[in-house]
């Protein structure tokens, strides 16, 4: 029933040091569908898979926006995902009241690294099996934050988190160098690059993918599906093209390597 006599409790160490519940949380976000970030100077995009489980059922909400200057995508438990985006929203809304002024980003991270990590040593908790990319801008910027269900949280210029998000970290880290000084318009296409290669082939629709954005003058929102799909069209139509152009010169190379009958 159990992997090993280590992992019944969640304050129990095992003799290596490690505290397998809360590895296993990390499984859970692993499990999840993936959920991709990107930053610039001055915007931050995030986008996730959201396909439904079945073809009579909605799809689960994974990007929930906190305020108008931050928002966050799950992978993992989505009901751990929305009681800890509910808590979010609260200290958004009691530091606004209190101080008249939005709440920094990495304060509001570190919070919530907190109340994770308290789930690590409470006998009667679990940790929460989902982790949260944070992306938010503030006097100091834009941010993306990765929250981990072990209580630690990291800052990134693009990270994916979730099932097959490997693909998409590869794909990022090929690029990231360039983030900074994208536009807009250049982040959500590459975050939409990022989330099709966590399909392994499977088409990517706008119906099975949210993207949302938040930046300098824009307010953390999600984009039309329309706008997403005209992108999503209009890149699958450049591809086509440059593989017509590919081919062309192929077949004209082995037309000229065809020898002449020799008369004999």
């Amino acid at each position: 029933m159990f992997r090993n006599q280590y992992d019944t409790d969640v304050t129990t160490w095992s003799p290596a040091g490690r505290l397998f519940q809360v590895e296993y949380a990390m499984e859970a976000v692993k499990q999840g569908a993936a959920a991709v970030g990107l930053r610039s100077t001055s915007h931050v995009v995030l986008a996730t898979v959201n396909k439904a489980a079945s073809d009579l059922s909605s799809h689960q909400r994974k990007v929930f926006k906190i305020d108008d200057h931050i928002g966050v995508a799950i992978a993992g438990l989505t009901a751990d995902g929305r009681v800890l985006s509910r808590y979010l929203r609260n200290e958004c809304i009691n530091h606004s009241f209190v101080y008249e002024s939005p709440l920094p980003v990495s304060r509001l991270v570190v919070r919530l690294a907190d109340k994770a990590q308290v789930c690590t040593q409470r006998s009667w908790k679990r940790p929460y099996g989902v982790g949260l990319l944070v992306a938010g801008l503030d006097e100091t910027g834009a941010h993306l934050y990765y929250n981990c269900p072990s209580g630690n949280y990291f800052e990134y210029q693009a990270f994916a988190i979730g099932s097959r998000s490997q693909a998409a970290k590869t794909y990022m880290e090929r690029r990231f160098e360039a983030f900074n000084n994208y536009s807009r318009d250049e982040l959500i296409k590459d975050a939409i690059f990022a989330i099709r290669e966590t399909l392994q082939g499977e088409k990517l629709t706008s119906s099975i993918c949210t993207v949302a954005i938040v930046g300098i003058g824009e307010p953390f929102h999600m984009i039309d599906q329309k706008i997403i799909q005209e992108v999503i069209d209009s890149v699958e139509i450049k591809e086509d093209a440059a593989a017509a152009a590919d081919q062309a010169p192929a077949q004209d190379d082995d037309k000229s390597s065809e020898a002449a009958p020799m008369d004999i």
